[in-house]
């Protein structure tokens, strides 16, 4: 084969992703538990006046609803002392619970942690709270990102926290039923100026439609995804998995592509456009490239997603 995972990843090289977004995550990370909540409210607060972020659906919080039930039984100091835990990644049965949460599940949690904090029920960052000048410095960095960046930030901000995964042993993950597929006579097709390949058209009309198990059959058994920022995901089994936990309901608004040949017959496509989450109003897109290596009989073995550095990205095709 002429191609390995690592290998895959260097297709179109001279896409530029948003590597501020995980330098900012980093910085974030690197701040005291009590600067990273206020920060997360802070920029709620900034945020709620040019993005609108839409409340959870109801399976989500109903998944949520004892956890959120249980803090407002806590004392405000308690209530307090939670929330560090979570963002100090602490061993407790409430970080335990939180650690095996979708990422949906986690985002419906803190957003209604956040509506509690703004009606009283839940102890809010003290009036008159100063940001340390390292939270402040961080909130100003994603004050400057595109829209589309500061909702990865944010995202990543509260998908981390809680107890460390890899330390539970044997877990099962608790997720929100998975959507039913859109019905077949009312799904909307995508065109790709640049790109009449029908495996990338399917692969954006099916993950529009939650349709992943025939999406999911675009993939060579040992195909790779990768995510934003992510090592790839390797195998069908766990991209299946990734696709029910992380991408229902997505809208993707591909724009234009390119099309290419590699070595040993496979074939190479670039696509960029938007993507469209559930959490933000239909304003709210990520600018996005996907950067596909196919088989020679059309099989995803790669596929990379990639958020652009800026809008300007989506026209940037050249290999």
């Amino acid at each position: 084969m002429p191609f390995t995972i690592d290998s895959a990843r260097t297709i179109f090289p001279q896409t530029l992703a948003a590597d501020v977004v995980p330098a900012t995550i980093a910085r974030f990370t690197q701040l005291n538990a009590e600067d990273q909540l206020a920060l997360i409210w802070f920029a709620y607060l900034e945020m709620g006046k040019t993005i609108t972020i839409a409340a959870p659906g109801a399976a989500s919080m109903v998944l949520a609803e004892s956890t959120l039930n249980e803090i407002k039984t806590m004392t405000p100091q308690q209530q307090s002392q939670a929330m560090c835990d979570l963002a100090n990644r602490a061993d407790t049965p409430l970080c335990r619970t939180y650690a095996i949460w979708s990422a949906n599940i986690k985002l419906g949690f803190w957003y209604q942690l956040g509506k509690f904090m703004e009606e009283g029920i839940v102890a809010p960052i003290p009036e008159g709270y100063l940001l340390s000048a390292n939270a402040n410095s961080v909130l100003d960095a994603i004050k400057k990102l595109e829209s589309g960046q500061q909702i990865t930030v944010l995202r990543n901000a509260v998908v981390d926290m809680g107890y460390d995964v890899s330390k539970l042993g044997n877990y099962t993950s608790v997720i929100e039923p998975v959507t039913p597929p859109q019905e077949v006579s009312k799904r909307t097709k995508v065109s790709i100026p640049g790109v009449t390949n029908a495996t990338v058209l399917n692969y954006m009309d099916n993950l529009n439609a939650n349709d992943f198990d025939t999406l999911i059959e675009l993939f060579l058994p040992d195909g790779a995804l990768q995510p934003p920022f992510k090592r790839p995901i390797v195998g069908k089994d766990n991209i299946f998995r990734f696709f029910k936990e992380e991408c229902q309901n997505l809208k993707l608004i591909p724009q234009q592509g390119v099309t290419e040949p590699a070595d040993g017959g496979f074939t190479q496509i670039k696509v960029t456009g938007k993507v469209q989450t559930p959490w933000f109003g239909g304003n709210v897109g990520m600018d996005i490239a996907w950067r596909f290596l196919l088989n020679p009989e059309g099989k995803i073995f790669f596929v990379a997603i990639d958020l652009l550095a800026s809008p300007k990205e989506l026209l940037n095709l050249i290999r």
